[in-house]
């Protein structure tokens, strides 16, 4: 596997430039958390270890992760598929070296997002009650964003064309508003976004300020996010399989 640091910068500098990853990864997580974090009435009520805004901060920042890793591996795939794979075969790169750009780039975006998101929380009244909690959310966060990374990788291989990494994001979207992410939920929207694909990651990105509280009378015992989250995982692997799978078999 040959690694070319040129061709990551190259990377890093498209992207910077694409208006839809800046949009969905910077700019829309930034503003959600303004909206429903420091500029909401209810931002400085006290949850957990801390205070909402920062609870809709941690929230914002794992929206943000994950729709990093989502869209650039569902590109990548979409581009390996359409034969840009075929095109690294023939220099010294290599495919190895290609995977592992795509992800440090991945990787870049998701701590991006999260430091920007982080730093409009410190300015904007986001607290909590140990500076560990600051990093052990961030850590949660851009740990468990990784499995997303299978989930873009699916959409990128089955659907296999530029509208791959539109569909994965909007469906992060959709899942985000039923899954408790963007504002909080209550009675049966509630139970059903305890099955939804963020939930788990969200609910464990926000542990160790809530330690699973989700409001004034229901506590999350720490099985349910992490069986989310498994479950999910499983499912997205299994996605990724099927499509490389289904790709090899038109080859």
């Amino acid at each position: 596997m040959t690694f070319s640091a040129t061709y990551l910068r190259i990377e890093l500098v498209r992207q910077l430039r694409d208006g839809f990853t800046l949009a969905f990864t910077l700019a829309l997580p930034s503003v959600m958390y303004l909206i429903f974090g420091a500029g909401a009435e209810w931002g400085s009520t006290r949850i957990g270890d801390g205070n909402v805004a920062f609870s809709v901060m941690v929230s914002m920042a794992a929206y943000g992760t994950v729709t990093a890793m989502t869209s650039l591996t569902a590109s990548s795939a979409a581009e390996s598929v359409q034969g840009w794979g075929r095109q690294l075969a023939m220099t010294p790169l290599g495919n190895g070296g290609y995977t592992l750009t795509k992800v440090l780039v991945a990787l870049s975006y998701s701590v991006l997002s999260v430091a920007v998101v982080y730093v409009l929380g410190a300015m904007t009244g986001a607290e909590a009650g140990a500076a560990w909690v600051w990093f052990a959310c961030a850590g949660i966060t851009l740990g468990l964003g990784t499995i997303y990374g299978l989930y873009g990788l699916a959409v990128g291989l089955v659907f296999k064309s530029e509208t791959a990494t539109g569909l994965a994001s909007a469906l992060l979207t959709f899942f985000a508003f039923f899954g408790n992410v963007f504002m909080p939920l209550s009675g049966v929207m509630l139970t059903i976004a305890h099955f939804t694909p963020l939930y788990g990651v969200v609910a464990l990105a926000r542990w160790p300020l809530t330690q699973g509280r989700v409001d004034e009378t229901l506590t999350d015992p720490l099985w349910q996010p992490v069986l989310n989250v498994v479950v999910w995982a499983l499912v997205f692997l299994g996605l990724a399989l099927y499509g490389v799978k289904r790709t090899r078999g038109r080859k």
